[in-house]
């Protein structure tokens, strides 16, 4: 079963001045989540998506490298290694168990599933609690960007209609752009990762079709085609570009000029990018 797109991960140094511009953005921003392990978060929801900002909150607290807590470690060494930027594609699991069997007979796991639950907030402010299924894949051909599956045990405490409206008329996730040098190098990793058994194919690069958002792998000069920006550098295959589906395209170009973010209007796209992103290629397309 293909895996449709379940969150991004941002990885920023600083929590609240990257809520701040995704407020600028005009996103609904979540209030500051604390996980047992250091990291904090905060989360902008869309229908059955979220982008997840994240920052190591509380250093002092963060397992050993050698954990079985990858999200904690992964992303710590993605904040020290590479710099701001998005860290993680994150998909849906229907069945975790079997998605840690598919990984396991296919190379890439060795990661026992991980299981935890956090305090939460409504969009009213009062708490709640919510808890995750992750199933981590173990790709090494990509030792930076994080790729793994997850399932929300008490999705009806996470998800909120109320966060789920934005200034900036953001109602899906359209895509998610990776990057690598050579695209169909990591074309068997892909297949096992998304569910599917067969990759569209064309001279930029391969293209996944999932019942929520489409997955693209680009190599450089087809990330700088497709998005009017240079692509993102590192080791293997990572996270490139997020793209949204807004409901007025004029409307949140609009916003984005009063609320003085510089974005570029490429192909029909508008694209944030730069120190100003904390280190992330946004995009922003008509539904």
């Amino acid at each position: 079963m293909t895996r449709g797109l379940d969150h991004v991960i941002h990885a920023v140094e600083d929590l609240d001045a990257a809520g701040e511009f995704y407020s600028r953005l005009g996103f609904t921003v979540g209030a500051r989540n604390r996980h047992p392990w250091g990291t904090h978060n905060r989360v902008m929801q869309l229908s059955n998506f979220f982008l997840e900002l994240l920052t190591v909150g509380e250093p002092e607290k963060l397992p050993a490298s050698d954990s079985a807590n990858r999200f904690a470690t992964m992303n710590h060494d993605f904040l020290t290694h590479t710099g701001e930027g998005l860290s993680g594609l994150v998909l849906e699991s229907n069945d975790p168990a079997a998605d840690l069997a598919i990984f396991e007979a296919a190379g890439f796991g060795g990661v026992p599933l991980f299981h935890f639950s956090r305090k939460g907030k409504r969009a009213d402010g009062s708490d709640t609690e919510v808890g995750f299924d992750l199933v981590f894949t173990n790709y090494a051909a990509s030792p930076r960007a994080l790729f793994f599956t997850m399932k929300q045990t008490r999705p009806e405490n996470f998800w909120s209609p109320g966060l789920q409206l934005h200034a900036n008329g953001a109602v899906a996730i359209s895509a998610c752009a990776l990057v690598a040098e050579n695209p169909t190098d990591h074309h068997i990793f892909l297949e096992c990762f998304a569910g599917v058994r067969e990759l569209r194919s064309s001279s930029l690069g391969l293209t996944v079709e999932t019942p929520r958002g489409t997955v693209l792998a680009l190599d450089r000069r087809g990330f700088a085609d497709t998005y009017g920006v240079e692509a993102p550098r590192d080791e293997g295959l990572r996270v490139g570009a997020v793209v949204f589906k807004v409901r007025d395209f004029g409307a949140t170009r609009a916003l984005f000029e009063r609320n003085d973010v510089a974005a570029l209007n490429h192909r029909d796209k508008l694209v944030v990018s730069g120190r100003a992103a904390h280190g992330a290629v946004l995009v922003f397309e008509a539904s």
